[in-house]
């Protein structure tokens, strides 16, 4: 494999220290050679890892299970009671409504979501925010825009091309042409995300109040406040324990739900056999023609409470990232799919005979021998429910911060397994004070199940328009296949949808208020983040500025090493004049420190960091751009700095083995530019426009030792003074920008930026906090700017 610098000089990778430094090129040639090869040989295992061995497949189809099919499974407790809340008129109607209920089931998770929506994952990862990604890689739709074609080499930037006359590429121009529709894009996938929210809220609501709703079946006299209370000392135990993560117990998860869907499976054919066996009939669609020919505004609403029977489709595309598609698809169709239409069908059959109970159905189904044990089962599954959507909810939050569209908040990972888990502090507090208001403030499945409605029939809205672009973009299907799967399933969804428009002042609107909160949050955040990165973009200071002050910088030089935070992948930023026209002092080296977030889930260590050298040799001034997923760990702040001095310690060597660097190189010029390294036939490296400020020249190989050594000798001059540098102390600079409305600005821009923007400013984390960097050695540099 050709070599390609840039990998291991940007991923600070380790270089042999016994080998000879002063060696010739060819040494390096080769080391680089094998170094790439290794690389392949890693990827070409982790190829081979994801194809499973049917036995490790049917196990994690067991283990899936617990983590993604948890809500979907609990539905039964509560479906019939929220489809008929008025009793039952036709005893007929029973029928249409297990139908709806079988090709529901059918047509929403089994084919659109295990089957099309869960291929549409980001190397695992699901729920919107990673839809999102996969669009920004293959369109350029990020509305801050700080991504560079380097970005596209990483191992996992995996990305399609497409012919410029075909209709995927017409569809990418059409929406990279105007900001409105980038911005549209981002605001439907908040959107969804705040839907989801609203289901972690509302799932651990509904799942455990219709639980604990079991006492009253066999307790009469216990009243319904008790259960409430119940409820709520379960839900307050739940979220108390988050911060223990789900490692320790998730191993209990997967057999309680396989229990509690075997439990299920088995009543409902007990009730099958034992109460009705003409419910069966339901399987022809032609009852849901005579369900709604029968008329009446009931029937059409009741389609509200059918629908949760498919409720926790979010979910289970969210949770999807520690399992292959192929474990979820056969988890399903093997043990949920079957499970539920039996349990449907008994529930069903026992109405049948007696309408009454329809608003018990589940418990009052149960024979009395096991009622207790089934009790006991449904709790337990309940619990494991809503652990799956609060743990989905801390995953879409943690995708919504990197994309910079939430506030800094404090992450958590839980466990040293894997990276998916993990837990917010602070959104778990205000999900469990929503849960215990919804909870107790409704008190009844009927109202908090038409809120679930509404939240869901929204997220699968979303879902239906992302694939849409994925189909296109990513998958680059026929637009008729396209045309056919979105007008499917924008006919079911809009059906369920405009039911529950019915529903909406019976509890509809909960889900609509809370997400309409964290979307102005989210949105009012993302603005602010959107204009202060415009504001260093537009202000960044000129390399004719820089190279007239000359090494010195007009200022005294002294020991030490200055970290200067940007959030500019490119150029100086402004805070770096604002800092040297009002002290009389910068350290030796300086490094600009870029801190980005990229569209993937995950930047390999290797690849993690890029190093570009800005000015000649003398001035000793470096750009690091730090590159990380959404799915990251940002590490302490002792492991960030060692990664970042060993990559910078990397380039100097490598740099300083290649004849013409860039403080010698005769092309050298203000309107220079930032280069990457790239492969060719001729040369160990030849260098790509990156950037209006840095410059470095093309190398050629060469094959004399002496030549090297020379070049060597002044590489090993620079590593030693920036070792003494650090030995004398590295300090933290960043920016404290403060960004305020005009004063002309209209006042919705004032109250969004004046009050919101500036209250979330103040209770987010700060930069400095969430990489750990010691107070001591932390230097803010304060500016203004106006929006």
């Amino acid at each position: 494999m050709a070599a390609r610098v840039e990998a291991a000089t940007m991923g600070g990778g380790e270089i042999d220290e016994e080998s000879d430094e002063r060696g010739s090129m060819w040494d390096l040639d080769q080391k680089l050679d094998q170094s790439m090869d290794e690389e392949a040989g890693r990827l070409r295992n982790m190829y081979k890892e994801k194809k499973f061995s049917a036995l490790l497949l049917l196990q994690l189809s067991f283990q899936s299970l617990g983590v993604v099919y948890g809500d979907l499974g609990t539905s039964p407790l509560y479906v019939f009671y929220n489809t008929f809340p008025h009793g039952i008129k036709d005893p007929e109607d029973i029928i249409g409504a297990l139908s709806l209920i079988i090709y529901s089931l059918t047509l929403i998770p089994l084919l659109k979501y295990v089957f099309v929506v869960c291929k549409a994952n980001d190397n695992g990862q699901g729920g919107t925010f990673a839809l999102y990604s996969l669009l920004c890689r293959h369109a350029k739709v990020k509305t801050i825009r700080n991504q560079h074609r380097t970005d596209e080499e990483l191992t996992t930037y995996s990305r399609s091309t497409f012919h410029e006359h075909s209709f995927a590429a017409k569809t990418k121009r059409w929406l990279e042409d105007r900001t409105s529709r980038k911005t549209a894009l981002l605001v439907l996938v908040l959107v969804g995300t705040c839907m989801v929210i609203g289901d972690g809220i509302l799932t651990p609501a509904i799942s455990v109040l219709s639980a604990a709703g079991g006492l009253r079946v066999n307790l009469p006299h216990i009243s319904n406040g008790v259960v409430v209370l119940v409820a709520v000392v379960i839900l307050v135990s739940l979220f108390s324990v988050q911060h223990y993560g789900t490692d320790r117990v998730g191993w209990l998860f997967a057999p309680i739900v396989f229990l509690w869907f075997l439990s299920i499976a088995s009543i409902g054919m007990y009730n099958i056999w034992k109460h009705d066996t003409t419910v069966l009939k339901a399987f022809s669609p032609v009852y849901i023609y005579r369900y709604f020919k029968r008329g009446g505004i009931d029937r059409w609403t009741s389609l509200g409470g059918i629908m949760l029977s498919i409720t926790g489709i979010e979910a289970l595309f969210a949770d999807l990232s520690h399992f292959p598609v192929s474990a979820v698809q056969i988890a399903f169709t093997a043990i949920v799919f079957p499970c539920l239409l039996l349990a449907y069908s008994g529930q069903a059959a026992y109405i049948r005979n007696h309408p009454h109970h329809v608003a018990d159905a589940f418990y009052r189904s149960i024979p009395g021998s096991v009622y207790w044990p089934m009790f006991i089962i449904a709790t337990a599954a309940a619990i494991v429910a809503s652990q799956a959507t609060i743990s989905a909810t801390f995953s879409l939050i943690k995708q919504a911060l990197a994309h910079g569209c939430f506030p800094r908040v404090k992450v958590v990972h839980t466990s040293r397994k894997f990276l998916g888990q993990i837990y917010v502090p602070d959104i778990n507090w205000i999900l469990m004070i929503l849960c215990i208001a919804v909870t107790a403030g409704f008190k009844n499945q009927s109202q908090i199940g038409n809120a679930y409605g509404t939240a869901v029939v929204i997220v699968m809205l979303v879902t239906t328009l992302l694939m849409t672009l994925i189909m296109i973009l990513v998958w680059r299907c026929h637009w008729v296949l396209v045309l056919v799967f979105t007008v499917l399933s924008l006919v079911v969804e809009c059906t369920y949808f405009s039911a529950m428009l019915f529903k909406v002042d019976q509890g509809g609107w909960v889900p609509l208020v809370i997400a309409a909160a964290f979307l102005l949050i989210m949105s009012v955040w993302h603005y602010g983040t959107l204009k202060r990165y415009e504001f260093e973009m537009h202000s960044r200071v000129s390399m004719a500025w820089i190279l007239g002050l000359g090494p010195s910088l007009g200022l005294v030089r002294v020991p030490g090493v200055g970290l200067v935070y940007t959030e500019l992948a490119s150029g100086v930023p402004h805070i770096f004049s604002h800092f040297i026209t009002n002290l009389p002092a910068i350290h030796s080296v300086v490094v600009f420190v870029c801190v980005k977030n990229l569209p993937v889930y995950t930047v390999p260590e290797e690849e993690r960091f890029l190093v570009k050298r800005i000015g000649p040799k003398n001035f000793h001034m470096f750009r690091c751009v730090a590159r990380y997923g959404y799915g990251d760990l940002h590490k302490k702040d002792d492991d960030f700095e060692k990664r970042l001095f060993e990559s910078l310690f990397l380039f100097i060597r490598l740099e300083s083995m290649m004849e013409g660097g860039c403080s010698d190189s005769d092309d050298y010029s203000i309107c220079g530019s930032q280069n990457h390294f790239k492969e060719k036939n001729e040369n160990v490296a030849t260098f790509d426009t990156f950037d209006s400020i840095e410059s470095i020249t093309p190398v050629k190989r060469v094959s004399h030792t002496v030549t090297a050594s020379s070049q060597m000798s002044g590489g090993v001059d620079e590593l030693e003074f920036i070792n003494r540098c650090r030995d004398a102390g590295v300090v933290h600079i960043m920016g404290n920008t403060v960004v305020r409305a005009r004063r002309q600005a209209r006042f919705y821009k004032k109250i969004a930026i004046d009050y919101v923007y500036a209250f979330l400013r103040k209770i987010c984390r700060e930069h400095s906090v969430i990489f750990n960097v010691p107070q001591e050695s932390l230097l803010n540099v304060g500016q203004i700017f106006y929006v």
